[in-house]
C-alpha cells in the first residue's frame, strides 16, 4: 500500500486540477484497503474516494483527511472463458482491448471511455446502447466501517449513470465479475473502431477534461441543449466549454476548480432559463462546500 502525505491531487485527475490531500492512500489489495479504513475510523479521520480521477473535479482547497485512490495498484484481470474477474483499478479501455483479443463481445462500447472498471460500475458507464449493468454478475465492495460484501447484479440497483454505490456513500467498489459473449473478432473490432472514430470526431479527446459534464436529460442530449443555449466557447479563466462538444469543459492551461465550477453554474443556468431543463451533473465534485454540491451531483 502506497501512503503519501500532503500529496497534490491534480496529477491524479484527467482535468489536471485539484488541491492537496492531507493523506493519499493507494491500496494494492482489498485487505490493505480494509486496513486503511479501520485506521481512519479509529482516528475519526474523514475518507474521500477518488477512483481513477477521470470524471472528477477536486476543489482547489484539496481534501482533508484521507483520500483513497483505487488505481493501478488494484488492477488484476483474470479471464475464465467468457467470464472476467477484474479488480476495480483496472483500466476500462484496456479491459475492452483484452476482450477483443479473446474474441469476446460486450465491451465494445467501453473502448473509448477513460477511467477504471470500478468507476464505470459506480456510474454504470455506457455508450452506444451498451453499459456495465448488462455485463455485471456480481460486485465486491468494502464499506467504510471495514466490512466486505458482495452484491449480485440486481442488488447493485443499476440505472442510467448510477448505482447503489453512487447513492450510498459508504461503499467502495474493489472487484467485479463480468459476463461477456463469444463473438466474431472482425465484427467486434469493426464496432470498436467505429465507436472510437466517432469519439475522435466529436469529442475533445486530446484535451484536459473530465468527460461529459452533465447527464443527458430524458429524451434529449445535454450537449444539444448547451449548444442551443449559446454556451459553446464560454470561458471562466482557463476553463472553456468545448467548441467541439458542448457537454465537455476543457482545461486550456492552468484553470482552477473555481473556474470550472463557475462555468458549470453558468451553463446550467442558461439551459434552465432557455429550456426549463435542470441539468444534473455527471462529473463528481470533491472537496467543495455543501452549497457547491447542490448544483446537481
Amino acid at each position: 500500500m502506497d501512503v503519501r502525505e500532503n500529496e497534490p491531487l491534480d496529477r491524479y485527475t484527467s482535468f489536471r486540477i485539484g488541491g492537496v490531500a492531507d493523506c493519499l492512500v493507494m491500496p494494492g489489495s482489498t485487505e490493505s484497503l480494509v486496513q486503511a479504513l479501520l485506521v481512519a475510523r479509529e482516528e475519526a479521520c474523514p475518507v474521500t474516494v477518488l477512483g481513477g480521477g477521470s470524471n472528477l473535479l477536486i476543489a482547489d482547497e484539496g481534501v482533508r483527511g484521507m483520500a483513497v485512490r483505487i488505481g493501478r495498484r488494484l488492477n488484476r484481470i483474470t479471464w475464465r472463458g467468457a467470464t472476467v474477474d477484474v479488480q476495480a483499478g483496472a483500466s476500462l479501455p484496456a479491459l475492452a482491448k483484452q476482450a477483443l483479443q479473446r474474441s469476446l463481445s460486450g465491451l465494445e462500447f467501453a473502448a473509448g471511455i477513460p477511467g477504471t472498471v470500478g468507476g464505470a460500475i459506480v456510474m454504470n458507464a455506457g455508450a452506444h446502447d451498451g453499459d456495465m449493468a448488462r455485463l455485471v454478475q456480481w460486485v465486491e465492495a468494502v464499506h467504510r466501517d471495514g466490512h466486505v460484501a458482495t452484491f449480485g447484479a440486481a442488488a447493485c440497483r443499476f440505472r442510467y449513470r448510477g448505482s447503489r454505490f453512487l447513492d450510498e456513500d459508504g461503499w467502495i467498489v474493489t472487484r467485479a465479475v463480468l459476463q461477456l459473449t463469444p463473438g466474431e473478432p472482425a465484427a467486434i473490432k469493426e464496432k470498436m473502431d467505429a465507436y472510437l472514430g466517432r469519439r475522435r470526431r466529436t469529442q475533445p479527446l486530446g484535451s484536459r477534461n473530465a468527460g461529459s459534464v452533465f447527464k443527458n436529460p430524458p429524451g434529449d442530449y445535454a450537449g444539444r441543449l448547451i449548444e442551443a443555449a449559446g454556451c459553446k466557447g464560454w470561458r471562466e479563466g482557463q476553463a472553456e466549454v468545448s467548441t467541439l462538444h458542448a457537454n465537455f469543459i476543457v482545461n486550456r492551461g492552468d484553470a482552477s476548480a473555481a473556474d470550472v465550477l463557475k462555468l458549470i453554474q453558468r451553463v446550467r443556468a442558461a439551459v434552465q432559463e432557455r429550456f426549463g431543463v435542470t441539468l444534473e451533473l455527471e462529473v463528481g465534485l470533491i472537496g467543495f462546500a455543501d452549497r457547491a454540491k447542490g448544483i446537481g451531483v
